[in-house]
Order: structure tokens, then C-alpha cells, then sequence
């Protein structure tokens, strides 16, 4: 998470959508970063605007400008399933080594999900039901409108580094397999197509 104390800006870190090379970029110019533990770096929308956001609006007197990023929910998936075939993941519960990504989205898709693919939902991370929301979302697949904003609201130029890059694998899905995805993530997909079809 990102806070720009003067452009009364704050950008959360929704995960697996680059939000980590946006810090690495413009952490020197944020006022505050919070990059762990992850549940302080990715809080979400609710977590911010019951915690984190009236702290920073009473401090500064002035509302701050909340925006995120969302990517499509299949890719998203994919990501993160590439991303826990890293070597150096660290804890194997959530190792996706020797798993296809049928598999992982079948499991997603559980009632009890295992580790490996315990990953949570962008609905649920950026929508708060009956709360203030986000005031702008924005697509990875079209980052630069991200970057644009940035820049302009920052008054800078923006370069973003390649980090966290995942394994390339193969994520190919049974259509049973898509459609479950669809029916079960379909808080997801309907928030995704909202957002392109307002040309987010």
C-alpha cells in the first residue's frame, strides 16, 4: 500500500496485480509504504476505509483519493498459480509444484480450499457492501492508464521495474472446469466486466 500524504492519494495492493513494481517505483516518493506483514500491505478496501482511511482523513483534514487495481479474474488465477511454482516458495503447503492448473482451479472452486489455493477474491477485496468504495479502479491489462494517472497526479515520470516474475507453465482449463470458475467467481467476472465496459 501506497499513501501520498500531499496528492491525498492512496493506491492498495491488490495482490498478483503488479502492485509490487508500482512500490518499488514510487516508494522514495510516497509518505508511507506498507509492504509487510502482507495482511497490513494488502488490506483491502473494507480493512481500509474502517481502519486505515479515517486515521489518515482526520490526520490530514482532508479526504484522500482511494485506487486500486483489478485484473481479469482467469489471468489472475493463472498468476497466482504460476506464482507458487516457484522453487523458493518457502512453506510446500502452498506449492503449486506437480499440480495442473485444472487442478488448482477445481480446488479454488471447493468448499474448503486447500492451502495452495487459498487465494481469496478480488470482489471481495476491492467492494465493501453498503460502504464508500474505491474512487477509481483501474485494469492491469491496461496499466498504463495507471501509470498516466500516477504521473499526473504525482507530477512525474514513471518506469516500472520487472519483479516477481513467475514460471512460464501451462494454464489450460477443461471447459467443466471454466464454467464451475465462472459460476463460483462470478462476483468476480461481473465486477471485471463492469470495469470494461466503463473503460476502466
Amino acid at each position: 500500500m501506497l499513501v501520498f500524504w500531499h496528492q491525498q492519494l492512496t493506491m492498495l495492493a491488490t495482490p498478483k496485480t503488479g502492485t509490487t513494481a508500482i512500490e518499488s517505483a514510487l516508494e522514495s516518493m510516497a509518505h508511507v509504504v506498507i509492504q509487510r506483514p502482507p495482511a497490513l500491505k494488502h488490506a483491502s478496501v473494507r480493512k481500509y476505509h474502517r481502519f486505515i482511511g479515517p486515521w489518515l482523513e482526520s490526520a490530514a483534514g482532508k479526504p484522500f483519493t482511494l485506487i486500486a487495481t483489478m485484473r481479469e479474474p482467469l489471468d489472475w488465477l493463472g498468476s497466482w498459480y504460476r506464482y507458487r511454482q516457484r522453487e523458493e516458495m518457502g512453506d510446500a503447503r502452498k506449492s503449486t509444484t506437480g499440480m495442473s492448473f485444472d487442478e488448482f482451479v477445481r480446488l479454488y472452486c471447493s468448499d474448503a480450499p486447500p492451502p495452495a489455493v487459498a487465494v481469496g477474491s478480488q470482489a471481495q477485496f476491492l467492494q465493501a457492501k453498503g460502504e464508500r468504495g474505491l474512487d477509481r479502479l483501474f485494469r492491469y491489462e491496461r496499466i498504463e492508464d495507471l501509470i498516466e494517472f500516477l504521473e499526473d497526479r504525482l507530477d512525474c515520470e514513471i518506469t516500472l521495474p520487472r519483479l516477481n516474475v513467475s514460471p512460464q507453465v501451462p494454464t489450460d482449463l477443461e471447459p467443466a472446469t471454466e464454467r464451475r470458475l465462472r459460476q463460483f467467481a462470478a462476483a468476480d467476472f461481473a465486477l471485471y466486466d463492469r470495469l470494461c465496459q466503463q473503460g476502466g
